[in-house]
C-alpha cells in the first residue's frame, strides 16, 4: 500500500467504523458489563484495544492508535493530552532514581525544563550531548545510562542527527532510545526502521493540522510497549475522544498538506538564502544544513518549518522585523495551515553542550498554506523594516 493510500485507510477497519466512513466519536468514562465473563475478558485484555475504562480508551481512541502504528511502525501507541505530556509520560515510564539520561542539546525547551525541574529532583541525572555526535555517543555511556533522547531535526536550529548510529550503540548496550519525531510527522521518517525504541509526536502540530487541538502520542516497539502502556496509564494520561477524532480526521489530509507546506517552504527558504541580510538558512533539505546527508538518507521529504540567521541585529531591529507582519503571526507551536514567525536573539544561551556558530539573531518560520508570493511580499516588507531599524 502506498503512503497516501495508507493515510486514507489507516485505522478505518469496519470494527471501528461500522458502515460509516469515519470512526464515531465515542465518549465514555465508565464502561459497563452484563456478565462476570464479559468483565473478566475486558480485564484480561484491557491493553489490547478492548473497552475497559474510559481512560484506557474507546473505539475512537483505538482506531487512531491503530492508524499511528500503521504509519510509524510501532507495536502500540499511547495517547496524551499534548506533546509535552507525551515526552514526560514516555520518560517517566522508564526512568527512576539513580538513572543517567543522555539528552540532545538542541531539544525542545519544555523537555529541557522537564529534565531540570522534575527529573533532577527525582534523582535522575541528565547529561546533554552535541546533536552531531553520532556513534561518538558511546563515550558518554555509563553503567547507569538508562535512556538516550533524540530530536531530529533539532528545535530552532534544525541539526539532523545520525539516528541509526546512535541507536545501534544504544541497543548493543541495552539503553532505551526515544525520538521526538514531531518534525517528520508519522510519514516523513520511519523511526522504528532506524532502530528507535520509542517515537514521540506532538500530534498538536501536523497531524491535527489546524491549530485547534492539543494531543500527543508515543509509540513503542514490542519490547517496550507493555511498560509504556501500563506506566502511562498509571500516571493518569489520557485524551478526549473529541480531540482524538479531530486528529484522526487530520491524518487523511496529512500527505497533501505536507507536500504543499514543503513546496512553499523550499521556495521561500531559497529566496531568503539570497538575501544579503541573511548569514545562513537552517533547512534540513539544504546541503549546507548540519546532518543534511542523514536527512537525505532517513527522510522522505520536508515540511514548512525552518530557520534562518541574520548577520546582525539587536532587540529593536528584530522587533521591527517580526512586528507588523500581514500574514506571519507570532505564536508558539507550528504545523497548522497558517504561517508563523518566532525570533530568538541568543541561541547559545539555550545550549550547554554544543557551540552555536553564529552571533546574529535567529528567526524561525513556519510556512503555511498561503500563496508563497504573498508570504515573500510580507517578508520583503519585514526586511525593509529591519534595515531601517539598523540605520536608525
Amino acid at each position: 500500500m502506498k503512503q497516501q493510500t495508507k493515510l486514507i485507510q489507516a485505522g478505518r477497519g469496519k470494527k471501528w467504523t461500522g458502515q460509516a466512513v469515519n470512526p464515531p466519536v465515542v465518549r465514555a468514562s465508565t464502561i459497563t458489563f452484563d456478565s462476570m465473563a464479559e468483565l473478566a475478558h475486558a480485564s484480561q485484555h484491557k491493553g489490547d484495544r478492548v473497552p475497559y475504562y474510559g481512560r484506557r480508551g474507546t473505539a475512537t481512541h483505538f482506531a487512531f492508535q491503530e492508524a499511528i502504528c500503521e504509519l510509524e511502525g510501532g507495536a502500540g501507541c499511547a495517547l496524551y493530552p499534548c506533546g509535552a505530556a507525551a515526552v514526560s509520560g514516555a520518560l517517566l515510564s522508564f526512568l527512576q532514581h539513580g538513572d543517567h539520561l543522555l539528552m540532545v542539546d538542541t531539544v525542545y525547551e519544555p523537555t529541557r525544563a522537564l529534565c531540570e525541574k522534575i527529573l533532577r529532583p527525582m534523582g535522575v541525572e541528565t547529561e546533554y550531548y552535541d546533536p552531531m555526535i553520532g556513534a561518538g555517543i558511546e563515550r558518554l555511556l555509563r553503567p547507569n545510562t538508562k535512556a538516550i533522547f533524540l530530536e531530529s531535526p533539532g528545535s530552532l536550529t534544525m541539526e539532523v542527527q545520525d539516528v541509526p548510529a546512535i541507536c545501534n550503540i544504544a541497543r548493543a548496550k541495552g539503553v532505551i532510545t526515544l525520538l521526538d519525531n514531531t518534525w517528520a510527522s508519522p510519514i516523513l521518517c520511519r523511526p522504528f526502521e532506524l532502530g528507535v525504541d520509542i517515537s514521540i509526536q506532538a500530534a498538536t502540530k501536523y497531524i491535527v493540522g489546524h491549530s485547534d487541538v492539543m494531543l500527543g502520542t508515543a509509540s513503542a516497539n514490542e519490547q517496550y510497549w507493555p511498560q509504556l502502556r501500563e506506566h502511562s496509564y498509571i500516571l493518569g494520561y489520557c485524551a478526549s475522544a473529541d480531540d482524538v477524532y479531530q486528529a484522526s480526521r487530520g491524518l487523511r489530509t496529512l500527505g497533501v498538506r505536507l507536500a504543499q507546506h514543503q513546496q512553499n517552504a523550499l521556495k521561500i527558504a531559497s529566496w531568503i538564502e539570497q538575501r544579503p541580510e541573511v548569514e545562513a538558512v537552517r533547512h534540513p533539505a539544504f546541503a549546507s544544513n548540519p546532518g543534511h546527508e542523514f536527512f537525505v538518507r532517513d527522510f522522505s521529504g520536508s515540511n514548512g518549518l525552518f530557520s534562518f540567521v541574520l548577520r546582525q541585529g539587536g532587540a529593536k531591529a528584530v522587533a521591527a522585523f517580526v512586528e507588523g507582519m500581514q500574514y506571519f503571526k507570532m505564536g508558539f507551536s507550528w504545523g497548522g495551515y497558517e504561517s508563523l514567525i518566532s525570533p530568538t536573539l541568543n541561541v547559545q544561551k539555550l545550549r550547554t553542550a554544543s557551540q552555536w556558530p553564529y552571533s546574529g539573531p535567529l528567526i524561525r518560520l513556519h510556512i503555511g498554506l498561503e500563496d508563497p508570493e504573498d508570504l515573500i511580499a510580507d517578508l520583503e516588507q519585514a526586511f525593509s523594516r529591519f534595515k531601517a531599524a539598523l540605520l536608525a
